[in-house]
């Protein structure tokens, strides 16, 4: 959202940035890394809370906001549950809403859990519909009628390419590494721990290293540690700051996520990417043949991994795509709604 922020602020509107707490390490480091500041921080998370507390604690302290401010328009980005408890405030104080990354779906509303639902119902409150791509725009026509959805591209990749773009190229590690991530609350129990044996497999070829910044949600961490801490060829760390993240899918060989953005975000840097699934809301990505989704059996990880060792197949599969976006979707989502409010 932050390179719509300065781009609104470029173009001459005024806006207010809220942020209720929700990943709030994660995302006073991406603040950090732009340089900017929330304009209101709710201050709203708790330890262990879940995702119907904060959803309740939203739709409790942003309407006095909402009262004091009386926007024109509420534009929340993605599919968290600071996204859904936005989008219904503003639509109960009769402020339109603009989605920005509308129209992804998994077409399995548990899968993932919350997000799925929530992008879902965010997109049918939404007056204007941020599309990334030609297909999410399709899935918002079928839902609702052409309406207003405007295929913009991602933001995060406006983003990406901008910090990248200031980056130097990073070292290169001394043997192939392969960066992981996993946290998505439907692998929480026994897909964690199928998880955790695939990426002991692969570590235990001996010739590659796994960097896996684990997420701060404690049942992630605890998870991950018990499983992962302290075997050979796996370093566990501490969530990355934004420019880091970045420097780190620069220096890896390909990557394994059950994340939504890093599967935008790699393909765009030419990295390959497992996906610790079963669906995906970004077939576009599949369809580059960059990403490949394999799910959490062991055995799968082990051989998809062993696949992109293989010289032949990574060169076939490690390049660039762009499918959500050329780093222009701001630009594009600021004269949307310049039409859109005369």
């Amino acid at each position: 959202m932050l390179p719509l922020a300065g781009a609104l602020k470029q173009a001459g509107f005024r806006h207010s940035l809220c942020t209720t707490g929700q990943h709030r390490d994660m995302l006073a480091q991406v603040f950090a890394a732009f340089g900017a500041a929330p304009d209101r921080d709710l201050a709203l998370m708790r330890p262990g809370q879940a995702p119907v507390a904060l959803l309740s604690s939203i739709l409790a302290a942003l309407p006095p906001v909402l009262e004091e401010l009386r926007p024109d328009l509420m534009l929340v980005h993605g599919d968290t549950t600071t996204a859904l408890g936005a989008a219904l405030a503003a639509f109960h104080a009769g402020i339109p809403v603009g989605h920005v990354e509308a129209g992804l779906r998994s077409h399995d509303l548990t899968r993932p859990f919350p997000e799925e639902a929530n992008r879902v119902a965010v997109d049918a409150i939404a007056a204007l519909r941020f599309a990334p791509t030609a297909e999410a725009a399709a899935n918002l026509a079928r839902e609702y009628g052409a309406g207003r959805v405007i295929v913009t591209g991602n933001t995060a990749i406006d983003a990406l390419l901008a910090m990248a773009g200031s980056l130097p190229q990073p070292p290169a590690p001394a043997l192939p590494r392969i960066l992981v991530t996993a946290h998505r609350r439907e692998s929480f129990g026994e897909g964690f721990r199928r998880i955790a044996e695939g990426l002991r497999r692969v570590a235990a070829r001996g010739d590659v290293e796994l960097l896996y910044p684990v997420h701060p949600n404690p049942a992630v961490r605890g998870a991950v540690h018990e499983a992962l801490s302290g075997r050979p060829g796996i370093t566990l760390t501490d969530p990355l700051d934004y420019p880091a993240m970045i420097q780190a899918m620069r220096a890896c060989r390909f990557v394994i996520t059950d994340s939504g953005g890093l599967q935008e975000e790699a393909p765009a840097l030419g990295k390959p990417v497992l996906v610790l699934r079963e669906v995906t809301e970004r077939p576009e990505a599949v369809a580059t043949g960059v990403v490949r989704v394999i799910g959490t059996d062991p055995a799968r990880i082990e051989a998809e991994a062993a696949l992109l060792m293989d010289p032949g197949e990574y060169a076939a599969r490690a390049r660039p795509v762009f499918p959500y976006g050329d780093g222009r979707a701001s630009a594009r989502i600021v004269a949307a709604i310049r039409e859109f409010l005369g």
